[in-house]
């Protein structure tokens, strides 16, 4: 029996199956914390190992060879640990690539790139890491997430979308907010403001759009609220339901599950999805009729979508499923 993944997208480029959130660690402590609780949890998340806001100036170079260390490392249990490097105005961002790329670039699972001002920037940026991996012997490509949290990089965010290499157009609410300087109130970088603002809903609108129409994850921003568990539930639900996000960022041990809970697929769909994608390998990819209701490849390309979604999030899947698709 052919496998969807082999015989569901011979008509067009899927989405990335990745997890939903993504956990910030800026130090060596914090990054073995996340490892920790990433063995714990099992593989429902992603560690973005923070070489900007988390080297302190002046040992850039000695904080990049310690995320080589911990990519590295037997910690990294389940080779889920990408890097946020510097931006492209700082000069230290192509000495982070230069340690990063030869020493850990067969395990990153992606690359950072924040706070670009334009398409241009970012595609030198890329152009560069791509360089790197070919004159050092890398021979895959390593996914590449942009950081949309500029007035020029919303401005290009269409362009940005198109760039190679990409996996993940994230937003980041603060940066953007703050570069209106006082425009839009500081308490719009929490909730519900975040969701109600005209020029931030505007903002998130376009960046999930021009993502999820190339084939890329939209990302949304984290939840300020450090102890609030329900409120992190609450901006991940609104953010996946409301706009569309995939993904969000965690920037505290306790967001994580509540990001992948409220992002996790509903339940009744899940189960239909299941029976639909068994009746439908059954029938070799052909239309079938399942509780009153004609489906055929569109609809298997969606549920088995959001099966390996709800598989990534730690989800119980049907014995026969978990057989059929991912033994």
């Amino acid at each position: 029996m052919t496998h969807p993944s082999v015989e569901l997208y011979e008509s067009g480029k899927s989405l990335p199956i990745i997890p939903s959130c993504e956990h910030f660690a800026g130090s060596e402590k914090l990054i073995g914390k996340a490892f920790e609780m990433q063995r714990k949890l099992g593989p429902i998340f992603d560690i973005t190992c923070d070489c900007e806001d988390g080297a302190q100036v002046g040992k850039e170079v000695e904080h990049a060879k310690m995320v080589v260390r911990m990519v590295n490392s037997q910690e990294n249990a389940y080779g889920m640990a990408g890097v946020r490097i510097h931006d492209y105005s700082n000069a230290n961002w192509k000495s982070d690539v230069d340690i990063l790329v030869p020493n850990a670039g067969e395990k990153l699972a992606y690359i950072t790139l924040p706070k670009a001002s334009c398409y241009e920037d970012a595609k030198e940026q890329i152009e560069y890491i791509q360089l790197t991996c070919k004159s050092t012997g890398i021979n895959r490509e390593i996914p590449i997430h942009i950081l949309i949290e500029t007035h020029g990089a919303l401005c290009d965010v269409e362009q940005l979308a198109t760039l190679p290499w990409l996996q993940v157009l994230d937003f980041g609410l603060m940066d953007f907010v703050s570069g209106y300087q006082g425009a839009i109130p500081a308490s719009n970088m929490r909730s519900p403001g975040q969701f109600e603002h005209k020029l931030i809903s505007r903002a998130k609108a376009n960046v999930t759009q021009a993502a999820l129409s190339n084939h890329v994850i939209p990302c949304h921003n984290v939840t300020l609220d450090l102890k609030n568990a329900y409120q992190t539930y609450s901006d991940a639900y609104r953010a996946r339901n409301e706009y569309g996000f995939m993904r969000m960022w965690s920037i505290y041990p306790t967001q994580i599950p509540a990001i992948v809970d409220a992002m996790k697929p509903d339940f009744n769909e899940l189960e239909d999805a299941q029976g639909i994608l068994i009746a439908a390998q059954d029938a070799s990819w052909g239309p079938i009729q399942y509780a009153g209701e004609l489906h055929d490849r569109a609809t298997y390309r969606y549920f088995w979508e959001l099966v390996q979604r709800a598989h990534f999030s730690g989800v119980k899947l049907q014995d026969e499923v978990n057989k059929r698709f991912f033994s």
